[in-house]
């Protein structure tokens, strides 16, 4: 089974523009060659196309933090799949929790987007994750389910191999706590065999789940060495890059 590691960083609301050219400059210099990984950076929409001009034809893929579920029309402000891919975007965030809780993304809306991104070619990484209160309320389990169900309905299964499905505790998000590895396992363990009860088992045990909570060069090799988590998603690591280039080299190295 081929389940290449698979690490992405998302800058988030980071970076001007000559900010993110320098960045995007030394994650070049600092993560050369990555062994078994797959590098994806998701800087911000103003940043995209100064991103790309320096990674194109380079390891690392060009993604983008959101886009909204219509081509073309009167939505001030929002981006399509169309308008990312010809920016040279080739992944999309979808569902990200900072997206579900601070703008109140519902599951439906995920899905749209999620739908919209697979149709228009662009490959997807579709974010679930509990609060603090649901993990303490021992919810985890019935909060993924839901976030699943709801944000891949009418998603086939000939559409998961251009898929990878982010775990991201949102207790864990920029605030310096991260899931233990055995908690993470438990929960990436929990999303595949979900994926297994509604998929071919064989989709299932294909698709890369990554996980995403204060991912750190100091604790990315103890995440990824678990059977179930197949790379990160990194975000403020991702801001430096000699931290970012340290966490592809962990997820090179425990490729299976």
């Amino acid at each position: 089974m081929d389940r290449r590691p698979v690490v992405g960083g998302n800058w988030k609301m980071n970076t001007t523009l000559d900010e993110a050219r320098s960045l995007a400059r030394s994650l070049m210099e600092e993560i050369g060659h990555p062994g078994g990984a797959e590098v994806i950076v998701c800087p911000p929409f103003t940043n995209l196309q100064a991103v790309h001009e320096i990674i194109a034809g380079s390891v690392v893929t060009l993604g983008a933090q959101d886009l909204f579920w219509e081509p073309k029309g009167a939505y001030t402000g929002e981006i399509s799949a169309e308008m990312l891919a010809s920016l040279g975007v080739a992944w999309v965030i979808c569902g990200h929790s900072e997206r579900r809780h601070i703008l109140g993304e519902s599951n439906e809306v995920v899905n749209r987007k999620v739908r919209r991104a697979l149709g228009s070619g662009l490959r997807v990484i579709l974010a679930v994750g509990e609060t603090e209160p649901e993990r303490v309320a021992g919810q985890t389990e019935a909060v993924l389910a839901a976030q699943l169900a709801g944000s891949l309905s009418d998603v086939s299964s000939q559409d998961l191999p251009r898929m990878v499905v982010a775990y991201e505790p949102v207790w864990a998000i920029g605030t310096g706590l991260t899931a233990t590895p055995d908690q993470a396992q438990d929960a990436h363990a929990f999303v595949r065999g979900w994926l297994r009860d509604l998929y071919a088992t064989e989709a299932a045990d294909s698709i890369r789940l990554q996980y995403g909570g204060s991912v750190t060069a100091a604790n990315a090799s103890a995440l990824m060495n678990m059977p179930d988590i197949d790379g990160a998603l990194v975000g403020g690591a991702s801001l430096k890059a000699s931290d970012f280039a340290a966490i592809v080299r962990a997820a090179g190295e425990s490729a299976r």
